[in-house]
């Protein structure tokens, strides 16, 4: 008799379903609205903006010979706001491979991700061209190009051509921190006097002096990203020797109004007074430099918080001059 063969016996059991591939990470949550709107005003810089318009009030006071129209002082502030805030941004956008690296920079927005490269790039260049339609409908054309011209320059010439070749960058960069104050002149007289131009070059010849003692706190972070900040290639004494020499030349600067025939006797008291605070800082600080103290012994960071002080009064004293004469 025929045996048949049960195949079906002997067949191995079907085997079971693949388990699903693992599951990534879970995508992080979209930030809140309030934390994007914070994230995009940080874009801006808001304390460096601060300082602009420190410069750009008190000298439209001094322009207008009196208090200028506050209409005209809204949409000056306004539209210098919007300009250097794109200005910020740009910067930010062409930065973000060193500010992940640097301590200084590592809660930036574009570094935390809170905001993508593209939407920054977006929103620097719409800032650009509100600014200059702004100025140029609310205030006139020549301030809407000076504010236009600072912009191309803060982000062209420091950023992309100065900033990473030159230890002199901050030097040039400050002529950008310096329009402000054209500006602040031309919206009100819809020119440019020496006047302005003097004022201008005081911020200008500030500027080194100013940021060059957070530079040298902060020098291992340049460092470590290759920026070539005065302290980064040259020694303590050799810095704090540059910022004597801008000092002096800053203060001189500082005191050329009054010969113009523009500022009275309070401004001038106001220069001399401050020019001689801010000189002995600075000469104190290279004095500690030679004697070749580091650290917290340097003291660096008390002429950088004083420069601030320095320039808020001396443009406040701008402001107040004309009421006085």
């Amino acid at each position: 008799m025929d045996v048949v063969l049960d195949r079906t016996a002997h067949a191995r059991p079907p085997a079971p379903d693949a388990p699903p591939p693992p599951a990534g990470p879970p995508l992080p949550d979209r930030p809140p609205a309030a934390a994007r709107l914070a994230a995009f005003v940080a874009l801006t810089k808001p304390r460096i903006i601060e300082l602009l318009l420190v410069t750009t009030i008190p000298v439209m006071f001094l322009a207008a010979r009196g208090v200028p129209d506050l209409a005209l002082v809204l949409a000056t502030c306004t539209g210098g706001y919007l300009s250097a805030g794109s200005a910020c941004a740009f910067n930010m956008y062409l930065d973000r491979d060193i500010d992940a690296r640097m301590d200084r920079t590592a809660g930036r927005p574009l570094v935390t991700g809170v905001v993508s490269p593209r939407e920054c790039l977006v929103f620097a260049s719409a800032l650009a061209l509100a600014s200059v339609g702004w100025l140029w409908v609310l205030v006139n054309p020549l301030s809407a190009l000076l504010a236009f011209g600072a912009l191309l320059f803060y982000t062209v010439v420091y950023t992309m051509l100065l900033k990473r070749r030159t230890s002199q960058n901050i030097v040039w960069g400050g002529i950008a921190g310096a329009m402000p104050v054209l500006i602040g002149w031309s919206a009100v007289t819809d020119s440019v006097s020496w006047t302005a131009v003097a004022l201008c070059l005081v911020v200008f010849c500030w500027t080194p002096p100013h940021y060059w003692p957070l530079s040298m706190k902060t020098r291992a972070d340049y460092e470590r990203v290759g920026v070539p900040m005065l302290p980064v290639v040259a020694g303590t004494t050799v810095v704090t020797r540059q910022i004597v020499l801008y000092s002096w030349v800053m203060v001189a600067v500082s005191l050329s109004p009054w010969p113009l025939g523009q500022v009275g006797w309070c401004y001038t008291c106001a220069a001399v007074a401050l020019g001689a605070c801010w000189l002995r800082e600075a000469h104190a600080l290279h004095a500690r430099a030679r004697a070749g103290l580091r650290g917290a012994r340097l003291k660096e960071m008390r002429l950088f918080h004083w420069s601030i002080s320095y320039i808020s009064l001396l443009f406040t004293a701008i402001a107040v001059d004309p009421f006085l004469r």
